[in-house]
């Protein structure tokens, strides 16, 4: 990998490079795992601090995008865990992040009218809303599953955890969801 060949170019070049291929990916992991763009931004920040201090230790034994996806995760989660002492509501708990990763994605071959986009908008809003209320490792493994797409063997490669406690965050976060989803659901008449 070019940044080990030559750490002392800094943050221009190679590491620049990697920068620009993971930012995207990891800023919408770190959004989906905190719920906000605030601390999205401040995880995203950390994630890249990490990965320009450890680059030259990175021995390939996994797949470089799995260890970066790890690196987000863990600094989402430990943000959210010094940040639980001082609970603060963000209105951009309520949107989308700008990127093209909304938490579902409608697909529509007609021209949607404005009470549909609004009864879309609303139901998007509400299932990042339930989404987020998940605790930070279903939450991580949720976002990794469903909007990276990762294999069950990829997400614990990402987290270094079994594949066993994989599938069953995966499954308990399946169920808080259908919880908490069934009136929201019932109420848009989906179900």
């Amino acid at each position: 990998m070019a940044c080990q060949e030559s750490p002392d170019r800094g943050f221009d070049g190679a590491f620049r490079d990697l920068y620009e291929q993971y930012k995207d990916r990891v800023y919408n992991v770190c959004y989906r795992t905190t719920g906000n763009a605030a601390d999205a931004l401040d995880a995203s920040q950390e994630t890249f601090g990490i990965l320009f201090r450890k680059v030259s230790a990175f021995r390939f034994e996994s797949k470089f995008s799995s260890w970066v996806y790890r690196i987000a995760v863990n600094a989402s989660i430990d943000l959210k865990r010094r940040s639980a002492a001082r609970p603060a509501t963000s209105l951009d708990r309520l949107r989308s992040p700008s990127d093209d990763s909304a938490p579902i994605d409608f697909k529509d071959d007609e021209v949607e009218g404005p009470e549909a986009a609004a009864t879309r908008h609303e139901l998007q809003a509400e299932i990042q809303e339930a989404i987020t209320r998940l605790s930070p490792k279903m939450r991580a493994i949720t976002v990794l599953r469903y909007n990276e797409s990762l294999s069950y063997e990829e997400i614990a490669e990402c987290l270094g955890t079994s594949l066993g406690t994989v599938k069953s965050r995966l499954s308990r976060a399946h169920a808080a969801l259908d919880r908490e989803l069934t009136p929201v659901l019932d109420r848009h008449h989906l179900r």
